[in-house]
């Protein structure tokens, strides 16, 4: 990975930022990006004098198709060669039945999960293919294997980034360019907090009487893939706790 370009978007916190941390550990340089530039620039700094890497830190909205069209056409030259591309900005909001759901919910899901992750793909892999070589890494979910009860919209999304990757694998067919996806289970990140906006009782019982993944752990797996020999594509991993069995059967400790 030492001097490798990696792209990782939703890098702020969670699996993204944990993604940043297992990467820069292995020498690469990373392009980071995330609605909260605060946290990111924190972050890039304490990379960078760490691991002394090059980091290169700019807010960014994956939803709004003209601004990733500008920030990323502004990058330095430097950074254009991107090696290995993570689509993880993701989220869930709200978990009711369709009838009962929030259309600003569904909005905001489906331009993150879908269209983001396509605008970002759209504007990285042509340069992939002009070099003829690159890793797309998408973070998908269980939920894009199976529907769950109130969660349709979520679930679709999901479906629609499996769909895509293995779409895009087709795509990329007879080049040297790796597809892969990685679909957690349960993972404990601000991805329940979101989901309930804010509610943290609600968010803290969804990990009750079970160890979730950690954002470590789809950060180890995420470098597994992307550190296969060339010849070797990961197409899918789909992991989840030992507790979980299914995306609705979870074994609890009551103790």
């Amino acid at each position: 990975m030492k001097n490798k370009i990696v792209f990782i978007t939703g890098a702020s916190s969670g699996i993204g930022e944990a993604t940043a941390r297992r990467f820069a550990k292995e020498g690469a340089d990373l392009l980071l990006c995330a609605r909260r530039v605060e946290k990111l620039s924190a972050l890039a700094l304490e990379l960078e004098a760490q691991e002394k890497i090059k980091v290169y830190p700019f807010g960014l909205d994956v939803r709004d198709k003209e601004e990733v069209k500008d920030k990323l056409s502004q990058l330095p030259p430097a950074w254009l060669a991107i090696d290995i591309l993570i689509n993880n900005a993701g989220l869930a909001k709200g978990l009711e039945p369709l009838q009962k759901g929030d259309p600003s919910d569904w909005d905001e899901m489906i331009d993150t999960n879908i269209k983001g992750l396509l605008y970002i793909t759209r504007w990285v892999l042509p340069k992939m293919l002009a070099r003829n070589q690159g890793h797309i890494i998408n973070i998908g979910s269980v939920a894009g294997h199976v529907v769950y009860p109130k969660g349709a919209v979520y679930c679709a999304t999901k479906h629609a980034v499996l769909a895509l990757t293995q779409g895009l694998r087709m795509d990329v067919f007879g080049t040297q360019i790796r597809v892969t996806t990685i679909d957690p289970g349960m993972v404990e990140t601000d991805f329940s907090l979101i989901r309930f906006k804010g509610d943290q009782s609600r968010a803290k019982a969804v990990y009750k009487g079970l160890t979730p993944l950690s954002p470590h752990d789809i950060a180890d797996t995420i470098h597994y893939c992307a550190s296969r020999p060339p010849h070797v594509n990961i197409d899918e991993v789909i992991l989840m706790p030992t507790a979980q069995a299914h995306a609705t059967m979870v074994y609890r400790d009551e103790q």
